[in-house]
This record gives structure tokens, sequence and C-alpha cells, in this order.
């Protein structure tokens, strides 16, 4: 099968030299792996580690992170593009959204000095893993209605709520929680941050059923008075929002590139079989029905690329506030290009589109991830809505 090139015409334009073989130096290991292993291990229940360890050694999982830590000295445009082409080969990890890109920038950024020693060099080279816990039954895409709370005892802190869909808890080391303390001042409740290690007493976590193919699986929480120690605590305890959307920009602009692998896979499975595919005398592909269709595939998801790469480099400029406006925009784009691409490559396959042995069933579901996660199509609409277009806020 092949898939669409790893850069476009121009690209030298848009990437530097080394970014442009980081591009073709994951797309290679990806393609020694492929679809065929990743649903076999995600149809299996088990981690994708093979890749994790080999992408790990060879430096990619940490490219975002410090170099003084182990990492590649790089930013998110970085990752992204790792990110992007194991997903275009058919391996879409998706714990690399969450280990090395929100866990790992919120810690290299705001974490102590100990911290980042602790947990920046096995993030950076795939031995240790964290997850992310944010979401909770009742508070939706509400962050403000976060219930989980963290208060002090001494010098210790008691972390007591729920979370939902926390992805990866059985194979991560800890999670990177979302909580909200009480202001001493005010006694009102801001979020803060607080890593807790999987085997912590009191905290318990259940699989959640799914009916997306992929090895990590989704899990609920529930933490019960979870003692934890002084230094769990990530940054500053007064300026939790501003560490908290340190991650979650990333977060967005890294779930675009997520949903940018799943087409341009997609995209290469279907162009690959209209190219081949005879019926009446001539290959499909010829037929404007399928040429059309396909070929406004490839034009959103190359403008949808094309806001991936300028969100994540405005934010490895520190221009944050640029940067969530176009981590938002690009979430939607990236999320809107791969469900229209694989509803299409589907229907370019026919009933070989919903078979095992092409794979693109399976990506219907995780299509939608990166439309509903990690935060609704509609929110993004609300939020270039009000701040983008400057129209009154709806809810």
């Amino acid at each position: 099968m092949s898939v669409p090139r790893t850069t476009t015409p121009g690209s030298q334009l848009m990437e530097t030299p080394e970014r442009t073989a980081l591009r073709r130096a994951v797309a290679d290991l990806g393609g020694r792996y492929g679809s065929a292993y990743y649903l076999a291990k995600a149809r299996a229940g088990e981690p994708a580690d093979e890749l994790w360890a080999e992408a790990g050694k060879a430096g990619y999982l940490g490219v975002n992170l410090p170099a003084e830590y182990g990492g590649g000295g790089g930013g998110i445009t970085d990752l992204a593009i790792v990110l992007e082409e194991l997903g275009t080969a058919g391996c879409p990890l998706l714990l690399l959204i969450v280990s090395p890109a929100i866990c790992g920038t919120v810690i290299a950024r705001y974490g102590t000095e100990e911290q980042k020693r602790h947990w920046l060099p096995g993030l950076a080279d795939g031995s240790r893993r964290m997850a992310f816990g944010i979401t909770e039954p009742d508070a939706g895409s509400n962050s403000h209605r976060i219930s989980t709370v963290a208060r002090r005892d001494g010098e210790d802190w008691l972390l007591t709520g729920r979370k939902v869909f926390v992805s990866g808890i059985d194979h991560c080391d800890a999670v990177l929680f979302v909580a909200r303390t009480e202001d001493a001042r005010t006694g009102k409740l801001k979020p803060a941050l607080f890593v807790v290690p999987r085997d912590t007493p009191g905290f318990e976590y259940r699989p959640i059923p799914m009916e997306l193919v992929a090895p990590e699986r989704q899990f609920q929480v529930f933490l019960d008075d979870v003692r934890l120690p002084a230094e769990a605590l990530v940054g500053d305890e007064n300026a939790g929002l501003l560490q908290l959307f340190a991650g979650l920009n990333p977060e967005r602009i890294m779930t675009a590139a997520f949903s940018l692998g799943l087409a341009r896979q997609a995209l290469g499975k279907a162009v690959e079989y209209a190219r081949t595919r005879v019926v009446w005398s001539t290959p499909i592909g010829a037929h404007q029905g399928l040429a059309h269709p396909l070929a406004q595939c490839a034009v959103e998801i190359e403008l949808a690329r094309l806001m991936t790469q300028k969100a994540a480099l405005l934010y490895d400029g520190g221009e944050d506030a640029a940067a969530g406006e176009a981590a938002n925009m690009a979430k939607y784009a990236a999320g809107e290009a791969a469900a229209r691409t694989v509803d299409q490559a589907v229907q370019t396959l026919g009933g070989n589109g919903l078979t095992q042995e092409y794979g693109l069933g399976a990506l219907l579901a995780a299509t939608r991830v990166g439309r509903v996660a990690p935060v609704s199509r509609e929110m993004v609409l609300n939020y270039v809505a009000q701040h983008t277009l400057g129209l009154p806020k709806s809810y």
C-alpha cells in the first residue's frame, strides 16, 4: 500500500531540513510496523510496546523535551510530526498526546528541578509513561465545574474525586490529575495539578468498555482521600489555570496531528485502491464521482496540516494566546478532514472498506476522537465565535 508522501511541494519552505528528515525517519519506522501490527495489538488488548520502545530509543518520544533531561530539545512542532507520521503509517499512538505532550510539557515548564530530574528522562526515552486526568462525569467540557478537590492535611495533600476517559492508566507509572484547591484568601476553588503514582493507596481505576479499536484503553478513576506529599503539586498553587493551558494547547495540536495521520492513512489506502481496482475496463479512480471527492479530501488535509503547523510554531514561539486560537482551529479542521476522508475511503472501497484486511472500518470510530475530544467541535466553534469574531458568549 502506498501512502501520501511525507512532504508536499514547497514543504522545504515550511519546515527545516531537520524536520523534513525527522518526518522521513519516523515514516520509515512506522512503515516497518504498519497498521497490521497496530490493529493486531489493539484487538488483542495489548499495548504497542515494541513500537513505543523503539521510538523512545530513537529519541522520537521525547523530541519536544529539554535536552538537559534527555529530550531532543525541540518543541511541539517536532512531536506533532512524529505522531502524524506514525498515524499515516497506521500506528497512531494515542499516548504521544498525553505522556510527552501534555505531562512532559507541563513538568518541563513548571515542575521543580527534582520533578524534572525524576520524570522527564523516562518520559523522553519511553521507559516511563504518564496519563492525564481532567474530564469528570458531571463536568464534561466545563472545566470550571471540576469537583475533584485537593485539601491540605499538614504538609500533605488529600485528593478526592472522580475522573473518566483517562487513557492508558494500566500501562502508565503515574497520572497528572487536575484538581481544585481552596484559595485561602477568597475561599474559592482554583485549578491545580498533581502527579499521582498509579500504586498510591486510595487510587482506584476501572476500564470503560469502548467500541474504539486501539491499544490504549479508557478508564474511570476513583480518588478517595489519596494522600500525597507536598512535592506532588506541580508548579505554583496560585497559577493553576495558566499551567493547565500550557498542557491543553499542546493537547489540541497533537490531537490535530493524530487526526491528520488517520486521514492520510485512509487517503493512501483509498487512492491505491482507486488506481488499481478495475470494474468497467478502467480503474475506478478515473471516474470523477470518486476522483473529485478524494481530491477534495487531499485539499482539506493539506489545509488542516498548515493550520496545525501554524499552531505548533506559535506555541513553540511562546505566543500562548495566538497559539490557543490556532490550536483550536487546527484541532477542528483536522478532525473534520479526517472524518470526511475516512468516510470517503470506505465508500471508495465499497464492501472492502469494512473488511479487516483494509483496516478502514476501525478508523470510522477512531476519527470520532478528533471531533469529540479533548474538546468537542461545538465548543471549538463557541471559542472561535467568542474570541475570534467577538460575538456574545453563548454558554
